[in-house]
This record gives structure tokens, C-alpha cells and sequence, in this order.
């Protein structure tokens, strides 16, 4: 018996070849498209391979990076010097300054980059440092606003710092782009500038990866920036003295110098009942050093006048400047060290306090 395919077969069997036929042109065509969009993702891969092969492993360029213009830059940190201890201690020591600094402010800092780039905390703290009050918006929520007080606030820190030979590491789009390393540099700057009663972390080093756009091609280079040099340098003690010299070149002789110092301060305290045996840490607190100015001008300081027993960092301070000025009360010259250097155990500047007092009176009785 033979079988005769019902019209509505016929065409719903003419239906499907339609179908497959379209499917297979769909099919073809997105095949294709797939295959154009491998090639160019290679091409894409390889034209950033020719053009970026100094880029570190692990580092990110984002979209916006390569956006520039015409001879323009971008620099960026490298993630494993975001990691580094010495810089993450830095960072920590700038919180915690700027945190101190603007208490009344109620100001609290947590990130460097979330918090600095709109100009805001910048102002008031130029604004604390300085005691100059900036004619700017208190608030300022558009990224024109933010960018005019960023202008503000830079331009009289650069007016304050560029005659002193600092050079100018940040500006406003660096700023306000987040660029830590910029942050960074102006922080230190002001910290320097203004001699926080900080101690910097010597010698802080990163990685930037800076990328610029020469004839329409994206060129990258990695390069050292250094934040911090060394204690003195930073605090722009660059006057050299006998001392200096000693340290530098005859470091095998600290220990007669630090004897030598030890047996001149307590042939003075002695008289009190006192005795030092660590020049390090037991004028870090201001107390022995009033005490023996006293000795040695031969006077009595009213104990109203400082600390007897100082429990604060800012109370050590007190006592160690007040100190200061009792020497230089005594005819002595400003010492080169800070109170801040004193109270922190800065070894270097309590010796040359201390061999600044022996000096003047080595012969005293």
C-alpha cells in the first residue's frame, strides 16, 4: 500500500528546511562573527603585548587608563609596592597625623585616596597648618566644585613651598584622579614643611608605572619614586657639624663620645641624687634635661613650669622644648634637634643636645 504525504505534511516539511536553511545562515553568520571577534581580541592582544612590555606581572590597566590624549600620561602604583610595609606604615603615619591635626574638626580619615582627592580634608589641614583661612565652599559635591577647591588649596600650598626648593610631585588632576603617590608626596611635603611631631619612616620607596600615548600608541615604563629620604634630610638639617663628621666617619668612636657624655651629665645630677646610664631614653622625656640646665646655669626651675612626671607624648614635648629654651635662655645657639626627635629616641639628635651642652660647659662645675 503505497502512502501519499498529506498536504499539511508537505508543508510543514517545506517549513522545516526553510528553518534549517535559516538556521544555518544564522548559524554561519555568528560563527563568523565569533571567528572576527577572536581575531580581533588577538589583535588587540598583540598590539598591547608591543606596546606595553614593561608592565610588571600582576599589574591592572583599566579602560580609563588608556583613554588619553595625544602626549598625554597616567601613572599608577604597583600593587606589590602597595604591599610593602615601609609604605603601608607611611600611609599609617599620615592617617594618624592628619587625624590628630584635625580632632576639632571632627575630621576622620581612614583611606588616603577616598578622602583626599575632593580637596576637603586638604583645605583644613592647610588650613590648621598654616592659620590661613582659604576662600573656598565648604561643601562641594561636583566634580567642578571639587576640582576649583583642589585648585585653591594647591596653589597656596605650592606658593608656600616651591621658595623653600620643593618640587612640586601632585597637581589637581593627579589628585583628584586619586593618584596615591601624588597624595603621598604632598602629605610628606606638609608634614616636613610644618615639622609634624611625627617620625616619617626613613627611605620609602614604590613602583610607579607611568603610561604616556606618543603618536597614538600607548608607551609604558616603570619608575622608582622615593617618599622619604632620611630623618635629617627631611626635616632640612642639611648643616654639617663636628658631630656630623664624627658619627660619619668614626662610628667606632661613638661609644667614648657616648661615655664621655654620660660621665659629663651625671657629674652634674649626682648633685640630685640622678644618675644616667641610657642616653637614649632617659631624656626622652624632658625631665633630666631641665634638670640639668638648671644644674649648669645654676638656678632653680619652678616645677610649675613642666612636667615632673609626663605621660603624654605632647606633655614629653612641653618638657623637652621648654628645655630648649632654657639653653638657649643660657646664651647656647637653637638646637638643630626637634623636641619631636628627642621624645621619639632619635639617638643622633639627643647625642648632639647633649654634645652641644658638653661643649659649653665641659668646664663647669
Amino acid at each position: 500500500m503505497s502512502f501519499t504525504p498529506s498536504a499539511s505534511a508537505t508543508l510543514q516539511s517545506g517549513k522545516m528546511k526553510k528553518d534549517e536553511s535559516f538556521l544555518g545562515k544564522l548559524g554561519g553568520t555568528l560563527v563568523r562573527k565569533k571567528k572576527s571577534k577572536e581575531v580581533s581580541d588577538l589583535h588587540e592582544e598583540g598590539k598591547n603585548a608591543i606596546n606595553a612590555p614593561l608592565l610588571p606581572s600582576g599589574t591592572d590597566i583599566h579602560p580609563e587608563d588608556t583613554l588619553l590624549e595625544e602626549n598625554a600620561e597616567r601613572i599608577m602604583l604597583n600593587p606589590t609596592s602597595r604591599e610593602n610595609p615601609k609604605f603601608k606604615d607611611l600611609l599609617k603615619v599620615l592617617i594618624d597625623w592628619i587625624n590628630s591635626e584635625l580632632e576639632e574638626e571632627r575630621i576622620i580619615v581612614k583611606d588616603l585616596e577616598e578622602d583626599c582627592y575632593d580637596g576637603q580634608v586638604l583645605q583644613k589641614l592647610f588650613e590648621k597648618l598654616s592659620g590661613r583661612k582659604l576662600n573656598v565652599a565648604e561643601v562641594t559635591q561636583s566634580e567642578i566644585g571639587q576640582k576649583q577647591k583642589l585648585q585653591t588649596v594647591l596653589e597656596a600650598v605650592n606658593d608656600l613651598l616651591r621658595p623653600h626648593g620643593w618640587t612640586i610631585e601632585w597637581s589637581v588632576d593627579s589628585i583628584h584622579s586619586k593618584n596615591l603617590v601624588s597624595i603621598v608626596y604632598l602629605l610628606v611635603a606638609l608634614a616636613m614643611h610644618f615639622m609634624a611631631p611625627i617620625r616619617l619612616p626613613e627611605h620609602v620607596s614604590v613602583q610607579v608605572v607611568v603610561v604616556k600615548k606618543r603618536e597614538g600608541i600607548l608607551q609604558t615604563a616603570v619608575v622608582t619614586k622615593e617618599l622619604t629620604s632620611t630623618t635629617e634630610m627631611m626635616m632640612g638639617r642639611f648643616e654639617r657639624d663636628a658631630f656630623d663628621t664624627l658619627l660619619d666617619h668614626a662610628p667606632d668612636k661613638l661609644n667614648v663620645v657616648k661615655t664621655s657624655l654620660i660621665t659629663f651629665v651625671n657629674k652634674h645630677l649626682n648633685k640630685l641624687n640622678l644618675e644616667v646610664t641610657e642616653l637614649e631614653s632617659q631624656f626622652a622625656d624632658g625631665v633630666y634635661l631641665i634638670l640639668l640646665m638648671g644644674l649648669l646655669e645654676d638656678y632653680f626651675v619652678p616645677l610649675y613650669n613642666f612636667f615632673l612626671t609626663p605621660e603624654s607624648f605632647e606633655q614629653k614635648v612641653h618638657n623637652v622644648a621648654f628645655a630648649f629654651e632654657l639653653m638657649q635662655d643660657g646664651g647656647l645657639k637653637k638646637p638643630k634637634a626637634r623636641p619631636e626627635d628627642v621624645v621619639n629616641l632619635n639617638l643622633k639628635s639627643t647625642l648632639r643636645v647633649l654634645y652641644n651642652l658638653f661643649s659649653n660647659y665641659k668646664n663647669s662645675d
